[in-house]
């Protein structure tokens, strides 16, 4: 705080024991003149302030907070310390990145629905570690009992998803159970990816087999639609559990964001090539982690 203050910003501290509206504070900040806007936190709080900075065209500035904040890995920044992110301001560069959107709300990372957004919506999962529960993916998806969801993405339509993430440009991995990395948030399109079981006997496939199994669909469209058999369905957005009206519509705004960072950061080395019986793993591990 005191750093930030000698570089001539204006800091508001957060009462993390009430509920208090982030973007409004940010407008607020909008209209008293601020040219910068900047705030510490997750995915789903630099999601909050960042839709006001695109709004309003104002540079934006990610101070990395928590245990994991993806949105901060694929920029770059170093979670390790914070306060480096503040360098951004006497020494920084530029950067046009793209925001996804889901039927009006901002995402950084990912949108997800199905057994994923319900993971969430349930603390055995929230609080386990990634490993447990993706260890117990399979059953997760056979017994799912949700909403019966339809995806339509540009001319494709996936029936009867359990599990469906949306993320903000393509992540990739070439690790089991690590949390992967966008190598860019520029690409102008979302990652889609949908898994579909039928029965106990694909399920353990899909965690077998992995990349041949039929249970994985991996796309990169620019628009997907989500309906269901039910008027409103449970959605993981950023790491926050909501719920939404369907029909639900994701789209991506390329260029949206002016993020400014520091010129000194450790960087995302160039992603490898995604295989497909990890991503499954990995969309559930980054949706964990985003706890």
């Amino acid at each position: 705080m005191a750093r930030a203050e000698a570089l001539g910003c204006r800091v508001i501290l957060l009462n993390t024991s009430t509920q208090q509206d982030l973007a409004a504070i940010a407008r607020r900040a909008v209209a008293d003149g601020a040219d910068l806007l900047g705030v510490a936190g997750g995915d789903g709080t630099q999601a909050l302030v960042a839709a006001v900075a695109a709004q309003h065209g104002l540079p934006f500035l990610v101070i990395p907070a928590g245990t994991r904040n993806h949105f901060a890995l694929d920029l770059g920044l170093d979670r390790a310390d914070p306060s480096r992110a503040l360098e951004a301001l006497t020494d920084g560069v530029d950067l046009r990145i793209d925001l996804g959107d889901v039927s009006g709300r901002v995402f950084v990372n990912t949108a997800s629905f199905g057994a994923y957004a319900e993971i969430v919506q349930r603390p055995e999962y929230r609080d386990a570690k990634a490993a447990t529960a993706l260890a117990e993916l399979p059953d997760l998806l056979t017994g799912y009992t949700g909403a019966r969801l339809t995806v339509q993405a540009e001319g494709t339509r996936l029936d009867d998803p359990q599990a469906l993430l949306v993320s903000n440009n393509p992540y990739a991995t070439g690790q089991v159970l690590e949390a992967g990395r966008r190598s860019r948030l520029d690409g102008g399109v979302l990652g889609l990816l949908a898994v579909h079981v039928a029965g106990a006997a694909q399920a353990a496939d899909f965690a077998l087999r992995g990349e041949r199994s039929d249970a994985v669909t991996v796309l990169t469209p620019h628009e997907v639609t989500v309906t269901a058999d039910a008027e409103r369905i449970p959605i993981a957005l950023d790491g926050e559990a909501l719920t939404m009206e369907t029909a639900v519509h994701c789209s991506i705004t390329p260029g949206a964001l002016h993020v400014r960072v520091p010129r000194d950061r450790p960087g995302a080395p160039p992603a490898p090539r995604v295989e497909r019986r990890s991503i499954g793993r990995i969309a559930l591990g980054r949706l964990l982690d985003n706890r």
